[in-house]
């Protein structure tokens, strides 16, 4: 299995190259159009900011190209935000694959940190086809993936919508997983999520759509 590795001006995306590895694959890193439509798998990680990273992508082209590809496609962290049609950090139009808007956290309390860091629930959310059997979320053990652990490091989020397949609480609850078609997504690091990450990560890897 060909597994892509988009690559683009966000940190963080060696760590999943290395969970890859760990796991038997060797990813290949990649802004080629060419290895991008060729892959059998596509992973859209990172850290970083909004606007910055679009201009990279427009710059290679990739803002076209990655709406366009038809095998599985996961985005990781900024590459769910990224996955939607617009966000507040940095004011800029996205790749528009979810249909929804990101926006930052407020804090409301005097206890909310921002970013929200560190360890936190998912759980099921939306109709059976965001988060279909033998999918993204499917667990042998506690089925969806219902109160698994996962890390999560963000200051912004994806509000509840229609592409919503999981939710989890800090200040108000927010789309902490997203599917569309082939486009999955979650504002979590899988790579860091011990081994709950390890299985998500493998079942991306045996999805079929």
């Amino acid at each position: 299995m060909k597994v892509a590795v988009v690559k683009y001006n966000a940190g963080n995306i060696f760590s999943v190259i290395h969970a890859l590895q760990r796991m038997g694959v060797e990813p290949v890193l990649t802004d080629s159009a060419e290895e991008l439509r060729s892959a059998d798998r596509v992973i859209f990680p990172g850290q970083g900011e909004a606007s910055g990273a679009m201009h990279y992508l427009r710059e290679h082209g990739l803002d076209t190209l990655i709406p366009s590809l038809k095998q599985p496609v996961l985005g990781i962290c900024i590459g769910q935000q990224l996955m939607c049609r617009h966000s507040e950090e940095g004011d800029v139009d996205c790749l528009g694959i979810f249909n929804a808007d990101v926006k930052r956290f407020i804090p409301v309390r005097h206890q909310d940190k921002i970013p929200h860091m560190g360890w936190n629930t998912i759980q099921a959310y939306g109709s059976p086809k965001n988060s279909p059997k033998g999918g993204l979320l499917s667990f042998p053990y506690g089925g969806d993936g219902e109160g698994q652990f996962v890390y999560f490091v963000h200051s912004y989020y994806v509000p509840i919508c229609e592409h919503t397949a999981a939710v989890t609480e800090y200040i108000h609850p927010f789309s902490s997983a997203m599917h569309k078609d082939n486009f999955y997504a979650t504002q979590f690091h899988p790579e860091k999520s011990g081994e709950v990450g390890q299985h998500i990560l493998k079942n991306f890897l045996e999805i079929e759509c």
